[in-house]
């Protein structure tokens, strides 16, 4: 016959703690994997959204012969009355030429919801720079992007 024992049918509290000990260093490893999930998206976004606008500013230099006066020209449904030249001066724009809208809206910085940067003077006409200033979570300048 059969030794049973009616009492015994739980788990001991050594038992206990090794499966918490167990599950406490799991979450140690994961939870910093994620942590930071939210900005690498919205830095994802950011990336996507400076290759979209410079694509549409490219595009427009290439219709008129100048950049836009501002980024805003990008989304507007009717010619703009005048862009900027690659010396930062004014130049009319032939509404013929002109085959917009090249964007439904101005995309903002998604890591600080500012307006991305846009130079129309000096050398670095037509550039556009990300709104934040800081550094990025792989380390690079968001202005470099």
């Amino acid at each position: 016959m059969k030794n049973l024992r009616i009492g015994n049918k739980g788990f001991t509290l050594v038992e206990l703690l090794i499966v918490i000990i167990i599950i406490a260093v799991l979450a140690a490893i994961a939870i910093p994997k994620f942590a930071n999930s939210s900005l690498r998206s919205k830095e994802s976004a950011l990336r996507g959204n400076l290759r979209l606008t410079r694509d549409a500013i490219d595009l427009f230099k290439a219709d008129t012969g100048a950049y836009p006066a501002v980024t805003a020209d990008l989304a507007v449904t009717t010619a703009p009355a005048n862009g900027i030249d690659s010396t930062g001066t004014s130049k009319a724009i032939v509404a013929a030429d002109w085959r917009g809208p090249y964007l439904q809206a101005v995309p903002l910085d998604p890591t600080d919801a500012g307006a991305l940067g846009y130079t129309i003077t000096g050398a670095n006409t037509g550039k556009l720079a990300a709104h934040n200033t800081g550094t990025a979570t792989d380390g690079t300048l968001y202005s470099t992007w």
